[in-house]
């Protein structure tokens, strides 16, 4: 998906617990990354961040929706209850035992996803992907 800028102005300050900035930046870098590399794991931060983000999406019809929650599939807008129920849900499929087969099936999807959270939200841990100095500007 390619970003404009107004699709950053619209990031809410309050899901996110890193300089929205740096949060654009991430979100900028991985977008670019999932075009050239298509992984699981990019798709997983991408996916947390446009959820964050509050972004319109393609939906299966051709048209857009609200980013839905990368975990839980919620629908709707992210907000802070809504943001800290899906890290203990990540965390908690993270843990799960047998592994389900959405996270078999999609190597490096959830850590991605936990990893996403653990930064944006939580503060703890680097962000889930290298930023290129291209993209720092």
């Amino acid at each position: 998906m390619e970003l404009t800028g107004a699709d950053l102005d619209r990031i809410p300050a309050r899901n996110v617990r890193v300089p929205v900035v740096e949060f654009a930046r991430v979100w900028v870098a991985a977008e670019r990354q999932l075009a050239e590399d298509q992984s699981w794991g990019t798709f997983g931060v991408v996916a947390t961040c446009r959820w964050l983000a509050g972004a319109s999406v393609p939906n299966i019809t051709g048209g857009r929706e609200m980013a839905k929650a990368p975990v839980t599939r919620r629908s709707g807008s992210a907000y802070e209850e809504l943001i800290a129920a899906e890290c203990q849900a990540a965390e908690a499929m993270l843990f799960r035992r047998p592994v389900p087969p959405r996270v078999l099936s999609q190597p490096g999807w959830l850590e991605a996803v936990v990893a996403t959270l653990a930064w944006a939200w939580r503060r703890t841990g680097p962000a889930p992907i290298t930023v290129p100095e291209s993209t720092r500007g």
